[in-house]
């Protein structure tokens, strides 16, 4: 599992966005985001670069990714 924290999400669209643009990631297995967490969790195989880059081109800051 990795926690990606995620800023700069005020609403549900910005959660679409957040879902849809780590899905696009190829490697990805499942994504769950929280606007009240501030944080997407996603179940793949990723790298951090590559989920930092694809949230950041949407226009989010990504201040902590978190594998356990």
């Amino acid at each position: 599992m990795i926690r990606v924290s995620v800023e700069g999400m005020s609403c549900e669209h910005c959660v679409r966005s957040v879902q849809e643009a780590l899905e696009s990631l190829e490697g990805i297995a499942s994504v769950s985001v929280s606007l009240e967490d501030g944080a997407a969790l996603v179940e793949g195989q990723v790298s951090d670069d590559a989920i930092r880059a694809v949230l950041e081109e949407e226009e989010y800051v990504v201040p902590a990714i978190v594998r356990s």
